[in-house]
């Protein structure tokens, strides 16, 4: 048994932040019906990058996120559609949405309308602002949430202008927020027998990551700089090139820095007094940082990290997607993936990467074809005969 098996999730998601949670919690074991748009579904189904099949072209965006739902196409704008909804709401845990601000209410599928159906119903609404406030109906996208939300500026090397990190950062990160927001909204509904609706706010999930950074400014009324690897409160910390041109991370704390300088060579620094604390090294940045990198330079990335293993100095290599995917641990704890699609044959992707004793793994199974469970949730759920269904589609409601 999978920890959320029994868990029913309304999905109205689009795109990725959302789809990324309701995937994670569909692999921990939830039933999650994703509910597409009929004839063209989630838009991301025709995003880059495609992969072409012997059966069919698929975007791999729409696989990275999609897995081990169920596809159900219902068109919104039907009242019939809407009341389709509102049927699978009535019988769901979880409705998951992330439509614009309002739009839902125009439908009749906003919670107040929907929380007589099912007083246990969790309803989430993850928007690029939240529900209130001056930007509410502001529209936004990864990039400016991180542009925003404050990580874009404290990204890049120091004296250059901001970064956006090569991930979309705001979208995981927001995706990670609303499984948290569902499993502890599904949590309190066991105490108080009744469900609730999160206000989910993409803006607010960038502004709660700064942590470090906003107790630095908390503290010491200070705007962090950009200092591209390096650490603001630590040294060292940081990325140091190698004699073969390749990068590793070193980070350490004081008990790290004697034998770190040991197997650097640098003995006066491993004895000097006036380096062996944090605060002491950062007070002399420029000339610490440049003594370790000189000395770094002289050794490969192989040799360093192997003498930093050897006394226990945290450091890594920084490795491309290429060597991180074809990694021996990675292989070990099978963190790739492999299943079967109908239209392109065997895929892989990412384990959700949770192991559990007493409790069945997560489960990778493949995405949905648009629309392959329409029939078979409709009779199911709502117990809809074949000609019902059918009259559904002929009003275009499915």
């Amino acid at each position: 048994m999978r920890p959320l098996e029994g868990l029913k999730i309304l999905d109205l998601s689009r795109v990725l932040a959302c789809p990324f949670a309701s995937m994670i919690l569909a692999e921990l074991g939830a039933e999650v019906i994703k509910v597409e748009q009929p004839g063209t579904g989630d838009e991301t189904r025709g995003f880059e990058p495609v992969v072409h099949g012997d059966k069919g072209d698929v975007s791999a965006y729409y696989l990275a996120f999609n897995r081990s739902k169920k596809s159900v196409t219902v068109n919104l704008r039907s009242a019939q559609g809407q009341e389709v909804i509102r049927g699978l709401a009535a019988q769901s845990d979880v409705l998951l949405e992330n439509f614009p601000t309002g739009t839902l209410k125009r439908y009749g599928l906003d919670y107040e309308t929907l929380k007589p159906l099912n007083d246990q119903l969790v309803y989430v609404s993850c928007t690029g602002f939240g529900m209130t406030g001056p930007y509410a109906h502001r529209k936004g996208y990864d990039t400016v949430f991180q542009a925003m939300g404050g990580i874009m500026s404290l990204t890049g090397e120091r004296g250059g202008g901001p970064v956006k990190p090569g991930l979309p950062v705001a979208d995981l990160t927001s995706g990670l927020w609303v499984a948290i927001a569902i499993l502890s909204a599904i949590n309190g509904r066991h105490t108080s027998g009744q469900g609730s609706h999160v206000d989910f706010s993409m803006f607010d999930g960038q502004v709660g990551l700064l942590s470090l950074a906003a107790a630095r400014w908390f503290t010491l009324g200070e705007v962090p700089e950009r200092l591209g690897t390096e650490h603001p409160g630590r040294i060292p910390s940081a990325a140091f090139e190698c004699s073969d041109g390749k990068w590793v991370q070193i980070t350490g704390s004081d008990q790290h820095w004697k034998p770190l300088c040991e197997l650097l060579g640098l003995q006066a620094w491993a004895t000097d007094p006036t380096l062996l604390k944090n605060a002491d090294r950062l007070a002399r940045r420029e000339e610490v940082m440049q003594g370790l990198g000189d000395a770094i330079k002289k050794l490969s990335q192989e040799e360093l990290c192997r003498r930093c293993d050897a006394v226990g100095v945290p450091a890594g290599p920084i490795l491309d997607v290429d060597e991180v995917l074809g990694n021996e641990h990675v292989a070990e704890r099978e963190m790739v993936v492999k299943y079967d699609h109908p239209l392109i044959g065997e895929f892989k992707g990412l384990r959700v990467p949770f192991r559990f004793d007493g409790l069945d793994d997560p489960k990778a199974e493949r995405p949905p074809l648009l629309g392959e469970h329409t029939e078979e949730v409709l009779s199911r759920v709502l117990g809809l005969k074949p000609a019902e269904i059918d009259a559904l589609r002929t009003q275009r409601a499915i």
